[in-house]
């Protein structure tokens, strides 16, 4: 008789890690591979003729950071400022354009391990946000959380904007300097 067959057979099940925050009473996760880091907020410039979603711009350690405030992007009421609120500092990759934004959320929650066989599909209910930003959701304790899609959040002209904004004022902030 074989050892093998004596042996149970486990499968290993791909894992994967996702940042949580809150926007309203709604839970959100993103991959911690595209997060770079969580901050404080700081004082925010504003850019005149933005679209409504962008806050402005922060400087982050000498680097102008493009701002986002995820509430309104989601067709939420913008962020209300609490000693919660914070940025989540990303890196997007649209095509070969690789830049890094600042999302405003209410609050940061935790890094929740997760399998993919917990991923659900992204619901087909009527929402208050586009159900186009959302690529599934898991069930944590007693709620959803909506796994976020950067890449359809962020649209390759979104992306364009803030990187020409990012490039104009970093021009500005270095011949000051």
């Amino acid at each position: 008789m074989s050892v093998f067959r004596d042996q149970e057979e486990k499968v290993v099940e791909e894992v994967n890690s996702y940042l949580s925050f809150k926007l309203d009473n709604e839970f959100f996760a993103l991959d911690v591979k595209k997060v770079i880091e969580i901050i404080e907020v700081p004082h925010i410039t504003s850019v005149p003729l933005s679209p409504s979603y962008m806050s402005g711009i922060i400087n982050l350690r000498g680097k102008v950071l493009p701002l986002i405030d995820t509430k309104v992007k989601f067709g939420l009421e913008p962020v209300e400022y609490t000693i919660d609120t914070c940025i989540i500092v990303i890196e997007i990759k649209v095509e070969d354009e690789v830049i890094q934004v600042g999302t405003l959320v209410d609050q940061v929650l935790e890094v929740i391990e997760i399998g993919k066989s917990h991923i659900q599909p992204s619901p087909t209910i009527e929402a208050k946000y586009p159900l186009e930003y959302i690529q599934g959701m898991f069930r944590k304790d007693d709620n959803f959380i909506m796994l976020v899609s950067l890449e359809k959040v962020f649209s390759i002209d979104e992306v364009y904007f803030m990187q020409d904004t990012n490039d104009n004022e970093q021009e500005q902030l270095d011949s000051k300097a």
